[in-house]
């Protein structure tokens, strides 16, 4: 039979210098070794391969040695250490709590705990997979864990913490391991290759740390066939090959059809993956941690979490560099997304086909925002120099037809005369306009003003072309005195004339009736914001037919919130009935934004 040892066995820790990546717990024990403050048990948990086992019996080797060095390291030369690195000690027993789980094992320990060591100082029993044991056993072995013999020291190791009870847990030192880092997995692939005279390329041994996804003995499990896979000759590319690894260019080369907006050739490269029997689930997540390495590779300062060789490190800050921050945002989103609902996708290629052409349309999407934008703002330019009709501020309408009695007036015109689908430029201004490109130059007539006879279409339609203003109806500012009665008057021609168009508007406008305050401020009550809003949109509309209707031109609009009591709030609108129903119950709201709800 071959002599044979796989790597994880021989290249295994023999004192705490030798262990990667746990420099805290390394330390602390030495410390507890040095200072002669031995707990009466312990508790290692952390994931699998990490070195809780290891570290068990460095300790339980060290404490019963006989000549600590400087480090605080076993000498492997007392009787202590050699009978133990030859496998036959008697003060160090490794129990292995999965398959003696039962009490009548536990009963066995307690009878052999009483028996003190021959050699050494201490008896250290090692109870790997401690969590395996049945809640009759913890019970059985509880008392003895909390005050053993002063020889005895309990070691015990776990992948899985959180199935210890509560109250070995509080009779334990815990040690919490963590997952050994990329970096680290590779220094010692690095030393365990040189020793076996294996060729490398570093980016190779990189992909076997990430696939050991932290656990050292994985790491050197997965060396082992790489090695038998590639004769001793370790590279990138029979890395990938043997372990079925997606390739780092194919996510290059989709990121570049992503800026690119070719949203073929990104379907083509998700079919060649599908065909070389690649998961697409594992496919998104691999894409996210893609674009989440671009992302950190845009500033120095986080360019230190990505965990990859030197070559691929290099390709991720020249593909970073023509990547924006808001493009890649926005695909994390995407991709983020798609891996969420993956699983209850009916369709599944389908499904991450949408979010391979969602991702190749980032770009476009955000050009057609931008232009967008760019033709509101230069449309709101264009409207605003179209309603830059000024007229002088001294503006005055002292017209001799003031002094004619009310019986001289003219009969009130119909709302229609004046609300036309016509643009309203309120009369504040006169002079010259701004006239639009294709429109016909046209003037306001100061004399009419100043002579108090004013035409609404001379006002409202300076810009609009001749033939619009063919209807003209002239009205007479006399600024008569208005009564509370005639305002109600007016308002109700004046709300009838949204019954057909805006009924909601209507309703509200007959909601309540407006005060006169002032002689010239009509004052009108609502109940919420919605019916704020609603007004104001048409505030202008309102205020200039009042003014005709009752004759004066000082007549203005304030739209007031109504003060209602807390215990009989009127609930009107849809976004109103539900806050209402949040005020009962708070959980609707959450329950509003997990599921993506409207009003």
């Amino acid at each position: 039979m071959s002599d044979y040892i796989v790597s994880a066995r021989k290249y295994r820790p023999v004192d705490f210098a030798s262990v990667i990546g746990q420099p805290g717990v390394t330390t602390t024990l030495k410390n507890s070794i040095l200072s002669k403050k031995l707990a009466q048990a312990y508790l290692f948990c952390g994931p699998r391969g990490v070195g809780k086992t290891t570290n068990a019996r460095i300790f339980a080797k060290t404490i019963n040695c006989f000549n600590l060095d400087d480090r605080v390291e076993a000498c492997n030369e007392c009787e202590s250490c050699i009978s133990f690195n030859e496998g036959r000690s008697y003060n160090i027993h490794e129990l292995d709590a999965a398959s003696n789980n039962a009490v009548e094992d536990i009963r066995n320990l307690i009878e052999q705990v009483r028996i003190p060591p021959q050699v050494g100082k201490y008896s250290i029993y090692i109870i790997d997979e401690v969590h395996m044991l049945s809640q009759s056993a913890f019970n059985a072995f509880l008392k003895t864990l909390e005050e053993p013999p002063s020889y005895a020291v309990f070691i015990l190791a776990t992948t899985e913490k959180h199935k210890i009870l509560p109250t070995i847990l509080s009779r334990c030192q815990v040690f919490d391991f963590n997952r050994i880092s990329i970096p680290d997995i590779v220094g010692h692939l690095k030393s365990v290759a040189n020793s076996e005279e294996v060729t490398f390329d570093e980016d190779g041994l990189n992909i076997i740390a990430q696939k050991a996804d932290g656990a050292m003995r994985d790491a050197l499990s997965i060396f082992d066939q790489v090695v038998s896979f590639t004769s001793g000759n370790v590279t990138y590319e029979e890395v990938i090959q043997n372990l079925n690894v997606l390739d780092y260019d194919y996510y290059f080369k989709l990121t570049d059809a992503f800026l690119s907006e070719d949203m073929r050739t990104a379907l083509i490269s998700f079919d060649d993956i599908l065909s070389n029997g690649f998961d697409a689930h594992h496919f998104i997540g691999g894409l996210s941690s893609h674009f989440r390495d671009l992302l950190v590779c845009k500033d120095e300062r986080t360019a230190r979490l990505l965990e990859v060789g030197e070559n691929i490190a290099q390709r991720y800050k020249e593909q970073s560099a023509r990547c924006q921050d808001f493009w890649l945002f926005k695909a994390l989103e995407i991709a983020s997304r798609a891996d969420s609902l993956y699983k209850s996708s009916n369709n599944k290629r389908l499904h991450v086909e949408v979010m391979l052409i969602q991702l190749s349309e980032i770009l476009n999407e955000e050009k057609k925002k931008s232009d967008r934008l760019k033709r509101q703002k230069q449309h709101n330019e264009e409207k605003k120099s179209a309603a830059n009709i000024t007229v002088s501020s001294a503006q005055t309408f002292n017209s001799k037809s003031a002094t004619t009695s009310a019986s001289d007036q003219p009969e009130m015109p119909s709302i229609s005369d004046y609300t036309s689908s016509a643009p309203i430029v309120k009369p504040t201004v006169t002079g010259t306009t701004t006239v639009r490109k294709g429109q016909k130059r046209s003037t306001l007539s100061i004399k009419n003003a100043i002579s108090g006879k004013m035409t609404l279409n001379d006002v409202r339609n300076t810009d609009q072309p001749k033939e619009v203003n063919d209807k003209r109806v002239e009205y007479n500012f006399s600024d008569r005195e208005v009564t509370q009665s005639d305002m109600l008057v007016a308002w109700e021609k004046a709300a009838r004339t949204y019954e057909k168009r805006s009924p909601r508007l209507y309703i509200t406008l007959k909601s309540q009736a407006p005060k006169l305050e002032n002689g010239n401020i009509i004052c009108f009550e609502v109940n919420n914001i919605s019916q704020q809003d609603a007004i104001n949109k048409v505030r202008f509309d309102i205020i200039e037919a009042l003014r005709r209707l009752l004759s004066n031109s000082k007549l203005d609009l304030r739209v007031d919130m109504a003060e209602h009591d807390n215990s009989e709030q009127l609930i009107l609108t849809q976004e109103d009935k539900f806050k209402h129903m949040v005020t009962a119950n708070p959980k609707l709201l959450e329950f509003k934004k997990r599921l993506g709800l409207e009003y």
